[in-house]
């Protein structure tokens, strides 16, 4: 029977098989949100699946986002209904059913100042109406996602103290949802997908694909895998694995800043870019004090980096553009940490990047290949029915419908429940129902208890657990993307020592 831990040992066990020859009936190449969810889609459909990743889960664009859970606003200013209903939808699920214990509300205030015209005034207040509309329509309870109102000065400034006074006149509130972590999500989904059968294997880079196999490297030996059906879910990389598609990167920057550099509260503050009708700068304030300042949406052109890096044109740009509504400027000194994402977009017409839809597409390569590019992280899970949907049809796969709108993540209970986890509510936030298994391994080895480093709370105890459980098999893995400590680069310095240690001991108890 399979268990929902990711581990370098179940790692070696399951690449063997494949080698051997074992034909899979779905091969996903991608460990990002899309392929996660296509894998998991595929598995809890009875399907034989496995999952290859050249690097880590949520390596490349997943882990970069903005942390929100969308609700389509934006698209249905652009006129896209549709992709703004499927929006409010997805968002729906994942905050009622899939994903309560990795989701939460977070009010959103939009500060009215003479700079508002009455127009744009109008313009936001009706859009926020019809996202609330969308809400209702998605059967999100209000209890989850409040209505929109208009508050006076003095309740923005009770939610958000380092508004500039001068000049405000009220605020539109509204709420979105909000991710406690992307990259988390993405493990919580392949593990998930690992519990219902499905092989999930890092560290395996596409070397080429055809409609049956994929030639894969781990760096020192090659692999013929086999599969009836290849998905590549490989976000902005797809292109350099097939011709059938041609994407216009779009680079999203965010500033990371630190604890009471900016007094926002537990609410989002929403900037409008000068000169846009439909553009707002955020600052999204995360659960252990943080503010994440962002985005950015500006064209890419060239090869698409592993990591990419956030330009001084971005800084300057985010930094201005949020101190246009605060009590004091914000400067670089400001800023502890900084990344950047590459999103996906399918070409489209030769204007801006900002342009360019949102919707995803699965396309069918005259290698027999199914591609899967654009779309958003909210939107994953309608991805990958999608994409599964078509390896049915384009492979003749015998399987039913789609199971995953109803089908609980690892850690995943109602809000209700999770109220009531025996466990600290930071664990509970990240981990949901095994928050107290996590917990239990400090109390059987004290030192485990221990946060990493003086400017954490993260313990030794995560490190174990994400070294037997969730797929980490290095320092980086745990730095970069299961505790985000890397975010800010001095306290993944500081933990840095530690957390090999933690690391290589862990795995040498695997083996």
């Amino acid at each position: 029977m399979s268990t929902g831990s990711l581990n370098a040992r179940r790692r070696e066990r399951e690449l063997s098989r494949l080698v051997d020859g074992e034909q899979v009936d779905v091969l996903v190449v991608g460990g990002g949100v899309t392929g996660a969810g296509i894998a998991l889609d595929a598995a809890a459909r009875g399907l034989s699946v496995a999952l290859v990743e050249a690097h880590d889960l949520a390596f490349g664009t997943s882990r970069w986002s903005s942390k929100l859970v969308h609700g389509g606003l934006r698209y249905l200013a652009k006129g896209e209904l549709g992709l703004a209903h499927e929006s409010a939808v997805e968002r729906g699920i994942l905050m009622t059913r899939t994903a309560p214990h990795l989701t939460r509300a977070m009010p959103q205030l939009f500060p009215l100042y003479p700079g508002t015209s009455a127009a744009q005034q109008a313009l936001i207040a009706t859009g926020l109406r019809a996202g609330d509309g969308l809400r209702r329509a998605a059967r999100t309870p209000s209890s989850v996602l409040p209505g929109p109102r208009r508050i006076p000065a003095a309740e923005a400034l009770a939610l958000s103290p380092g508004l500039a006074v001068n000049g405000l006149r009220g605020a539109l509130l509204a709420y979105d949802g909000a991710l406690v972590d992307d990259a988390r999500l993405v493990v919580s989904i392949a593990r998930t997908a690992a519990l219902l059968g499905a092989r999930i294997l890092t560290r395996l880079s596409a070397v080429s694909l055809s409609g049956n196999e994929a030639r894969v490297s781990d760096g020192t030996t090659s692999y013929t895998l086999r599969a009836r059906q290849v998905i590549n879910a490989t976000g902005v990389w797809a292109d350099t694995l097939t011709d059938s598609v041609q994407l216009r990167p779009s680079r999203g920057s965010h500033l990371v800043l630190a604890p009471d550099t900016v007094r926002v509260g537990a609410t989002s503050v929403n900037i409008p870019v000068p000169g846009e009708t439909n553009r707002f700068v955020f600052l999204l304030p995360q659960l252990d004090g943080r503010v994440y300042l962002g985005l950015t949406d500006e064209p890419v052109s060239g090869g698409v980096p592993d990591v990419p890096s956030v330009p001084e044109s971005d800084v300057d740009f985010l930094l201005s553009t949020a101190s246009s509504v605060l009590n004091r400027p914000l400067t670089a000194a400001d800023v502890i940490g900084s990344y950047a994402g590459l999103r996906p977009l399918v070409s489209g017409s030769a204007g801006r990047s900002a342009d360019l839809s949102r919707k995803h597409a699965v396309i069918t390569g005259s290698d027999g290949v199914l591609t899967v590019v654009g779309g958003k992280l909210t939107t994953y899970r309608r991805m990958a029915e999608d994409a599964v949907d078509a390896a049915l049809t384009h492979a003749g796969l015998p399987a039913g419908p789609s199971r995953t709108s109803k089908l609980p993540l690892i850690g995943a209970a109602p809000r209700s429940r999770l109220s009531l986890v025996d466990a600290p509510a930071r664990l509970v936030a990240k981990y949901g129902t095994e928050a107290p298994r996590v917990a239990a391994l400090g109390e059987l080895e004290p030192e485990f208890a221990e946060p990493l480093c003086a400017s954490t709370e993260i313990t030794a105890a995560e490190v174990v657990w994400a070294v037997r459980h969730e797929g980490a098999t290095t320092a980086e893995d745990v730095l970069e993307r299961r505790t985000r400590l890397s975010l800010v680069p001095a306290d993944a310095e500081a933990a840095r020592d530690r957390v090999a240690e933690l690391v290589e001991k862990t795995l040498a108890g695997l083996s």
